[in-house]
């Protein structure tokens, strides 16, 4: 799906298509269904109509003078000139004049039907009567052009159809998605600085009571309090995240070469305070050269630093986290071991999921990796999870490695300017709490 089209209108696209879709579909089994029923109809009452023409023909009629498409063959009287060839059949005359029965038959020849009735008449003549059906074949062949061009017509209708009901019946429901939103996204931008303003003020205080001596119950409250506010900054910086994704913005100003190994790298030195402080050992194993992959870097370091912070949060204190950058098959693979307690591989799909309850972090809900696997998505790679319980855990991220134009030139590695050291409000201005609290938007594990 082309990234400039926003999500809503996306979906009012296939949903017309379906609408158009199945319209035409039911266009089509009902003219099939009345077609077949007419055809049906009217070969029934054709062949009602000429059997007893032709029964009456070769009971009464003049073989000099026979109706309308009727040929009568009885001894002593010559053919007409416009006879068709090959008749009367020789066979069915010696048997009606053996048996005294007549014989019908029908007889496909010179590219037409013709109906064959072989009996005896009452003055012990054997007369055989031929019906040519040409211009009943023929009635029948208008009736399915006319179902043909009925059925071509029906689809243009659908696909009008559908359009219409499209615009009338689905355009609504996206604007009013669009318009959800756009109110999630003004919501959370207009909380995030009172957001931070509380949570760095909350941070002031709590180092003021620790430097004070305060009681240990004010000190815990602060504490609280921090971590709270930290947890709902991360609540808004996923809401924010989710509607730009579901938006489908372009972000083209956003969007170019980003090195994977760099930007891991800088993921783990953010980290190397709060993976410390739990006696956790964080290495990075990836080449010396860059790896590039196409992408908004800041929605891709937020996507590293999920699988990071969720790593820290469920691996044991004295435990290991290993993240690997490769390349293979024109993909760069990014992958995120820990020595945790795993989970359990049936249920994987379930820590995709939004607001999935999970028992490993105390029964909270999250965005983080259903968020993690939009991010992912959206940049056209794919994410995976594996493990078992009491192994560990491993996330792998696939990318589309970044190969520029022809004549363009290469990507200029990025320059890292030396880590700060952490204070109470972390770089971009979100409020995260110093001794890292657990996100809402964790794994489940």
């Amino acid at each position: 799906m082309n990234r400039s089209v926003p999500a809503e209108w996306a979906a009012v696209r296939r949903a017309r298509l379906r609408i158009a879709v199945l319209t035409g579909v039911i266009i089509t089994l009902l003219i099939t269904v009345v077609g077949g029923v007419a055809h049906r109809v009217m070969v029934d009452a054709q062949n009602d109509q000429v059997w007893r023409e032709l029964r009456y023909g070769a009971e009464y009629g003049d073989p000099a003078r026979p109706p309308v498409c009727t040929w009568l063959y009885a001894p002593g009287v010559a053919p007409l000139s416009n006879a068709p060839g090959g008749f009367p059949l020789r066979a069915d005359v010696n048997r009606v004049r053996a048996t005294h029965e007549a014989v019908e038959r029908t007889v496909r020849r010179d590219h037409t039907v013709y109906l064959v009735r072989t009996q005896l008449r009452a003055d012990g003549d054997v007369v055989q009567a031929v019906l040519d059906m040409r211009f009943q074949l023929a009635d029948r062949s208008h009736l399915w052009f006319a179902l043909g061009v009925a059925e071509v017509v029906g689809l243009l209708a659908a696909a009008v159809t559908g359009v219409f009901l499209g615009r009338r019946a689905v355009a609504p429901l996206a604007e009013a998605l669009t318009r959800q939103r756009r109110f999630v996204t003004d919501a959370s931008h207009e909380l995030r600085t009172p957001v931070t303003q509380v949570h760095t003020r909350a941070q002031v205080l709590a180092r003021q009571a620790a430097a004070q001596d305060l009681p240990v119950p004010h000190r815990d409250g602060l504490a609280r309090m921090v971590a709270s506010t930290g947890r709902l900054g991360e609540v808004l910086d996923d809401l924010l995240l989710s509607a730009s994704l579901a938006a489908g913005p372009t972000r083209g100003s956003e969007r170019g070469p980003v090195d994977l190994v760099a930007l891991a790298r800088s993921v783990v030195a953010e980290e190397r305070d709060r993976a410390r402080s739990r006696c956790l050992t964080v290495v990075v194993d990836g080449p010396a050269r860059p790896l590039f992959v196409d992408g908004i870097r800041t929605a891709l370091r937020r996507a590293v630093g999920e699988l990071l912070s969720n790593a820290i949060r469920h691996t044991p204190a004295g435990g290991r986290i290993e993240l690997t950058v490769s390349r293979s098959g024109g993909l760069v693979v990014l992958a995120v071991s820990d020595t945790g307690p795993g989970f359990d591989p049936a249920a994987v799909e379930q820590l995709f999921q939004r607001f999935h309850r999970g028992s490993g972090d105390g029964g909270r809900y999250g965005l983080g990796l259903a968020l993690l696997r939009e991010v992912v998505e959206r940049h056209g790679g794919t994410v995976t999870a594996s493990g078992r319980p009491g192994h560990g855990a491993r996330f792998v991220i696939r990318l589309p490695e970044y190969t520029p134009p022809p004549g363009a030139p290469a990507p200029a590695r990025p320059f890292t300017a030396p880590r700060a050291r952490r204070a109470g409000v972390p770089r971009r201005g979100r409020p995260r709490p110093a001794d890292g609290p657990v996100r809402p938007g964790g794994s489940p594990r």
